[in-house]
């Protein structure tokens, strides 16, 4: 009986079809798909084993093997857990590697388990990586990188949520985009983020947009990165620059590292949630000891130190303004302004926030 395979790797992204992952989580870990769960037919410890004898007695005893180790009640174990997957996803697309052995013995054992079908991916995760790869290079982009330049706390990615031709590069790496950027949950490896980011690219081509309005990031976004070719690509593109006054770009990194952060923190840490805060403030302070020097350092952790132990004390959050403005025209500005001098060709507007948002609207928008 020939095996059920699926190969329009498209259509998996557009429709955000669910995946069933049965590689080892060591493999998982390193990298996988949006919308995979994975349930591997071997575990690492497993796996492990099934290598060694490859290597010492050949293909035939480490299938062999592979079938002694997954046996009996581990092997109901999975198979139930596959089926509980399908139930929920009944279409969703089973697949390994290459799309060969652990996927194929997972897939009949399923068919057999449900007396139907659930398709293996063809080629497996090799072949889609490399499919989603692809739609990285800049020959694959359809549509016009357009880039939202401006101070820090500018309100950047306030503007790019109100766009629905935007990709949102700071959250598909979860992560802020400069010293303070690091979030509560860690940022996507390498390989998720080229995923991830290959999924909203192919989606966004999907929808026929003329124009991807993007932030004007450098090519790292915390520990993850543009390919080289496709920052390029998007550093080509018009430039509009958002001009908010100091007092805003205060009141917008309050709001997004003070208020928003403090919450996050609770929600996870609980009871420890502003101290965990309070550190991860102050570590993102000390990297920046190198450009701030030792007297400036000292003076913004004082003042955090102050505007921490007044909102602790009275709930007052004023404080924190102190030091957010020192940060943003002693730090961010002078690197923005050096920055500006070998950006400035492509600019093609400058405004106020709600000045920014209708020119793209207008200019922009599909």
């Amino acid at each position: 009986m020939k095996l059920l395979t699926f190969s329009d790797y498209e259509k998996i992204v557009i429709d955000d079809i669910s995946l069933i992952d049965v590689r080892a989580p060591v493999e998982f870990e390193k990298g996988a798909f949006k919308n995979a769960v994975n349930l591997p037919i071997m575990n690492d410890e497993e796996r492990r084993l099934v290598g060694i004898c490859y290597k010492e007695n050949g293909n035939e005893e480490a299938v062999k093997l592979g079938h002694e180790l997954v046996s009996g009640k581990v092997r109901e174990e999975r198979i139930s857990a596959w089926i509980k997957q399908l139930e929920k996803y009944p279409n969703c697309i089973i697949y390994c590697f290459r799309g060969g052995l652990r996927s194929q013995i997972a897939q009949q054992w399923i068919n057999k388990a449900i007396k139907g079908e659930i398709p293996r991916l063809q080629g497996g995760y090799k072949a889609f990586r490399n499919y989603l790869i692809d739609k990285l290079e800049p020959s694959q982009q359809k549509s016009k990188p357009v880039l939202v330049g401006g101070c820090t706390g500018a309100g950047k990615t306030i503007i790019l949520k109100k766009l629905e031709n935007s990709i949102d590069l700071e959250g598909i790496a979860n992560h802020r985009g400069s010293s303070f950027g690091k979030k509560v949950t860690p940022q996507p490896t390498q390989i998720n983020f080229e995923n991830n980011l290959a999924y909203k690219l192919i989606k966004h081509e999907h929808e026929g947009y003329r124009y991807m309005i993007l932030e004007a990031e450098g090519r790292n976004v915390g520990k993850c990165f543009l390919p080289k070719s496709l920052a390029q690509f998007y550093k080509s593109g018009d430039l509009v620059i958002v001009n908010a006054s100091l007092e805003q770009r205060i009141q917008n990194t309050m709001n997004e590292y003070v208020y928003e952060s403090q919450k996050t923190y609770m929600k996870v840490y609980e009871d420890e949630g502003l101290l965990k805060w309070s550190i991860y403030i102050k570590d993102s302070i000390g990297r920046l000891k190198k450009r701030l020097g030792e007297k400036g350092y000292r003076e913004l952790i004082y003042l955090f130190e102050q505007a921490f132990s007044q909102q602790m004390n009275t709930g007052s959050y004023e404080g924190h303004k102190k030091w957010i403005e020192i940060l943003l025209t002693d730090y961010y500005d002078p690197m923005y302004k050096y920055q500006m001098k070998r950006d400035k060709e492509n600019i093609v507007f400058e405004g106020t926030p709600e000045e920014v948002l209708d020119y793209l609207k207008s200019n922009y928008s599909k």
